[in-house]
């Protein structure tokens, strides 16, 4: 063997231990039994022992919240539960996807993060399955419905449908005093998504169910009453679609069945506003005579609620179809009386229409001295309401009625030459020429009467 092998083989095969190493492995030693001590003594002072987390307590941490919250129901056996929760977490992610870049429901938080709403959820299904599995339908049907009033941001109304839809699909509880109120609700949040067919289909099943009186809602009202008013906002809003398109016909027939549903309704601010709108129907088809015929029911319901805002709304529209058939007296009497309602009510944009609207006659009929005293008080309650684009309009009004003022004037004075006339001719025209020796050429600024 050669002295190079022998030399290898003589060497040592683990390091040799110094009193460096000794020195820092005991420093290691006492450093961990030291943390260990203190540890100990940190825990006798607090009176627990170190906490150690469980296999599900570490999931808790690791998972995100859909797989915590879908194994949690699992766990606890509600498995229609969970597959529903899993399903709408899926809907609102496609719902997401199919959406256009940067709209508001890109946007949106994912569902899925957020924390409240999923276990308001879980929390409320597993508690309606619960209840389904004791065959107690009522219970169900209130955890349903409560989940369809808690989603009521704009952003999760397609959530309160479904909650409300399954209320009312649930065989058992299908015809309960729940199940009317949510059809109720979703007649109502249809409406407001603009869907008219849909919710005219919910609200007349929610009327046919509802026909008991003491059927009333979770805050006390009755529920056929409550669904009439909405079938008369949907009828109003139909009768929109058809007055757009000018089929004043289409129109007048849902206008009437909205009139009769909200006499029905028992509700008479609706009932004043359903005639109301009858009768500004019959006024755009031209049939004045059976328009002031509703403007006149108008003005005795508003007078019975003693609301000054319809009142005037009446008034107003019942001058204009005095005015379209010519009868001036009864124009200015309709108007005189808009603007006592509107001047004692304290309504000064309603008063200044009326001012105007009655300066704007005088005007036409060639009255201009009078029509410019109507136009000066539209102007004054103008001011007072600070609308720069109505007192441009009064000022404009004023102007040209002071302007045909003095020339009718002027005109009259020439025409009848008498010596009084020329005299007022003279001083006029005296006065011209002192006004524009005395007037500065740099300030041609004139007030509204001037």
């Amino acid at each position: 063997m050669s002295a190079a092998a022998t030399q290898k083989h003589s060497a040592p095969f683990l390091p040799q231990i110094t009193a460096n190493s000794n020195r820092r492995r005991g420093s290691t030693q006492y450093s961990r039994m030291r943390q260990e001590k203190d540890a100990h003594q940190t825990a006798s002072v607090s009176g627990h022992s170190a906490p150690i987390l469980s296999k599900a307590e570490t999931a808790q941490f690791r998972s995100s919240l859909k797989q915590n919250t879908c194994v949690e129901m699992l766990q606890e056996g509600y498995h229609r539960s969970f597959s529903e929760l899993f399903c709408l977490l899926s809907s609102d992610q496609d719902r997401r996807a199919a959406a256009e870049p940067g709209s508001a429901v890109r946007l949106q938080t994912p569902l899925e993060e957020q924390r409240d709403k999923v276990e308001t959820i879980r929390l409320h299904l597993s508690q309606s399955e619960e209840a389904e599995r004791k065959g107690s339908w009522s219970t169900a049907c209130e955890q349903r419905l409560f989940l369809g009033q808690y989603f009521s941001a704009p952003e999760d109304l397609w959530l309160s449908l479904h909650f409300y839809h399954s209320c009312t699909d649930r065989e058992q509880g299908r015809h309960s005093r729940l199940s009317t109120e949510a059809r109720a609700c979703m007649a109502e949040l249809y409406l407001q998504q603009g869907e008219l067919e849909q919710a005219r289909q919910q609200v007349e099943l929610c009327i046919k169910q509802a026909r008991d009186r003491s059927c009333v809602d979770s805050a006390g009202r009755p529920l056929r009453l409550r669904a009439l008013q909405t079938l008369w906002r949907i009828y109003s809003r139909l009768a929109d679609v058809q007055l757009d398109a000018a089929d004043y016909s289409e129109a007048l027939t849902l206008l009437h069945k909205g009139y009769s549903t909200a006499a029905e309704s028992e509700d008479k601010q609706i009932e004043g506003e359903a005639t109301y709108r009858l009768g500004l129907t019959y006024q755009r088809a031209g049939d004045h005579d059976t328009a002031k015929q509703f403007f006149n029911t108008c003005m005795q319901i508003y007078g019975t609620l003693q609301d000054a805002d319809g009142l005037g709304k009446a008034y107003r529209a019942m001058a204009k179809c005095m005015e379209s058939e010519g009868n001036v007296h009864e124009t200015v009497q309709c108007l005189e009386t808009l603007a006592d309602i509107s001047r004692s009510n304290g309504l000064q944009h309603t008063l200044a229409d009326a001012y105007l609207c009655l300066g704007s006659i005088y005007y036409k009929t060639s009255r201009y001295r009078r029509a410019c005293e109507f136009f000066l008080r539209g102007y004054e309650a103008a001011c007072v309401l600070e609308d720069a684009a109505l007192l441009q309009k009064a000022q404009v009004l004023v102007a040209s009625a002071r302007a045909h003022a003095l020339i009718g004037k002027y005109n009259d004075d020439v025409e009848s030459a008498t010596p009084a006339a020329l005299r007022r001719l003279l001083a006029w025209k005296e006065s011209r020429v002192h006004q524009e020796l005395d007037t500065d050429p740099a300030d041609n600024t004139t007030t509204a009467c001037s």
